[in-house]
């Protein structure tokens, strides 16, 4: 293949912040009296609230102000801040100047929200490694919906074909795909994730780049 520009996820490919979203989501729910204990982390993984509150709620979800929850979850998270920069995974930056002494394009196209993508990148340093930041609340769908790749795709301005997707979620794997972009991903080792669909797994960012680049 021949790849112009590197797409990456964020959570679980630069941020080792997965098992961190979680507790900090079940906290929250516990003090509003909601268990998530019925429902795998795994299930989480690659999407956001917006998408979850009908699983989360189940048969109580005609009971619940869903708008006001997902707005008072947004205010708690902004109380309670990851700590990203003890989250980054330790070769992201060798990783992204690399990327950028080859001349490669670099986005980024998380599901997360926009205020805790740009905290992430801005408290690690690495913002300005990025041609391309978007978050998928700028779009009605997040993944597994390709709206987010297909929009970076045209923001590159390259063919599909020249570009490439680094990933680990099962949603993330399958948006990708959607949007006709080849995609790798990191092996997930903790919750059981479904990485089929994926061209290629690799065991960390480092060999991933090492076969590009080779």
């Amino acid at each position: 293949m021949t790849t112009k520009a590197v797409i990456f996820d964020m959570d679980g490919v630069l941020f080792d912040t997965e098992g961190f979203y979680y507790r900090r989501r079940e906290i929250f729910l516990n003090d509003k009296g909601i268990s998530i204990k019925h429902i795998p982390p795994a299930f989480f993984i690659g999407g956001n609230m917006k998408q979850v509150w009908q699983k989360i709620l189940g048969d109580d979800y005609a009971n619940w102000d869903v708008e006001q929850l997902q707005k008072d979850y947004t205010n708690y998270k902004n109380k309670h801040p990851l700590p990203y920069q003890n989250l980054i995974f330790p070769d992201v930056k060798v990783i992204l100047e690399k990327l950028g002494r080859h001349q490669f394009k670099i986005a980024l196209a998380s599901s997360s929200t926009k205020s805790d993508i740009l905290l992430a990148l801005n408290k690690t340093g690495i913002y300005n490694y990025f041609d391309l930041v978007l978050s998928g609340e700028e779009f009605p769908e997040s993944k597994p919906h390709p709206a987010i790749y297909n929009e970076a795709a045209y923001q590159l301005g390259f063919p599909k074909s020249e570009l490439l997707i680094i990933e680990d979620s099962e949603k993330g794997i399958a948006a990708g795909v959607s949007a006709g972009i080849e995609v790798w991903a990191i092996k997930d080792r903790t919750f059981g994730l479904n990485q089929r669909a994926a061209s290629r797994l690799f065991s960390n960012l480092t060999e991933m780049v090492d076969f590009l680049l080779k």
